[in-house]
């Protein structure tokens, strides 16, 4: 059986400089539940600040679910050899 995505919704805005008005709709599917996910690193005590952490989790998996559809493009090379140790010593925390 086929494990199915959780699915998203982010919501970007540029904030500074005002005089630029930018916004994006980004939806998008990963196999970990975030919120669940920053709860558990949150208490490893990473980052000094949830900001920080929310932007590690959101941006880790966003870049690993397109570096995995990806992988053999050569951009990708140098991040598939340490991609699979860092995500071990990561789940080892």
């Amino acid at each position: 059986m086929e494990k199915k995505d959780y699915q998203y919704h982010l919501a970007l805005d540029l904030k500074s400089p005002a005089d630029q008005e930018k916004h994006l709709d980004l939806d998008f599917g990963v196999c970990h539940e975030l919120f669940g996910l920053m709860d558990e690193l949150r208490s490893k005590r990473l980052f000094s600040n949830d900001d920080e952490l929310a932007a590690f989790i959101i941006g880790l998996k966003l870049f690993s679910k397109v570096m995995v559809r990806h992988a053999a493009n050569p951009l990708f090379a140098e991040m598939n050899e340490a991609y699979r140790p860092f995500m071990m010593k990561l789940k080892r925390l």
